[in-house]
């Protein structure tokens, strides 16, 4: 028998042994390596030009990773263009200044050329997400996929994603609703270590007297962001490209820049978490690289669910 007939034929002898367990596909390392073996090394390829060409870019990939887990889970549905009678997550208020959709569409169309039909935009998304982390510095590890696309992306869904304004609280029920732990939440916020921010996001705290705030920092950060503007500022000031521990470090200085952000240490035990990641690079690279697979893994759809979409930005 040909390889290719070989491969189809345990295809379907795998999707047959589900079928009569009733058990669910499930996400697996090495999805792709038959069906499209050169998948994530195209991905890598593509996101390592993309970064060449705007070393920020990688922070809005992550960014982007999250915000389409945390909205009708990992999906792909952020990637969808709004329509005449529909307003898609792309075009929220929360995702309007999120670049890096070229980057994703240029890597689909690379991969349609490959393997027609094969690999997800959500799984796309997975991957470019992890090459980002560790084109910064950060440790690579293992992308579980098989995910498939959603059909459905609404503007109004993403009010559920985190303010930068909200509290430990609220954080940590939210998470907790994710399926992600309070743990699982202050590990990710540690991806705050590389991006920007625009000034509304966090002038609350300068103008309103927020004694959580250094005041050296405030000082500074009131240069950048004057009453009445919207620029940007760095979210770590030191190292803002690389993937590192320092985040916590100026949690811990009352130095972060979001609410949400110095919050992570308005517990005794939520403190603990904080200085441990602050303390150990590896510690703090083994929980997030653990607990981003976690959240890729949020409300997926698989098997025969959803679709593979030919372009990201619209529905088959």
């Amino acid at each position: 028998m040909a390889l290719g007939g070989g491969i189809v034929l345990l295809a379907f002898v795998v999707a047959l042994c589900l079928y009569a367990t009733g058990a669910e596909p499930q996400l697996e390392v090495g999805f792709y390596s038959y069906s499209c073996p050169a998948a994530e090394l195209l991905v890598k390829e593509e996101v390592e030009k993309a970064l060449q060409d705007d070393p920020g870019v990688g922070a809005d990939l992550l960014r982007m990773h999250f915000h389409d887990c945390f909205v009708r889970g990992c999906d792909g549905s952020i990637l969808l263009n709004s329509t005449k009678g529909n307003t898609a997550e792309k075009d929220a208020r929360v995702n309007t200044d999120l670049e890096g959709f070229d980057v994703i569409d240029t890597i689909k169309e690379k991969l349609e050329a490959a393997c027609k039909g094969v690999v997800s935009c959500a799984d796309i998304l997975a991957f470019a997400s992890r090459d980002s982390i560790v084109h910064y510095g950060g440790v690579p590890y293992k992308v579980p996929s098989g995910r498939r696309d959603g059909r459905v992306s609404i503007a109004a869904d993403t009010s559920i994603l985190p303010s930068p304004k909200l509290g430990l609280s609220e954080l940590t029920k939210l998470f907790i609703s994710k399926g992600l732990s309070q743990n699982d939440m202050i590990t990710l916020s540690g991806a705050h270590t590389v991006g920007i921010a625009h000034c509304d996001a966090f002038s609350n705290r300068l103008y309103n007297g927020d004694a959580t705030l250094d005041q050296n920092y405030a000082a500074y950060l009131k240069t950048q962001c004057p009453p009445g503007s919207n620029n940007t500022v760095s979210m770590d000031p030191k190292t803002p490209r690389k993937f590192d521990n320092l985040y916590y470090r100026l949690i811990l200085k009352n130095q972060a820049l979001f609410t949400s952000d110095q919050t992570l240490v308005s517990t005794q035990g939520t403190a603990t978490q904080v200085k441990r990641l602050a303390e150990s690079y590896k510690r703090f690279q083994k929980k997030f690289a653990d607990s981003i697979v976690k959240m890729g893994a949020i409300e997926v759809l698989t098997g025969s669910e959803g679709e593979i979409r030919a372009d990201c930005k619209v529905v088959n």
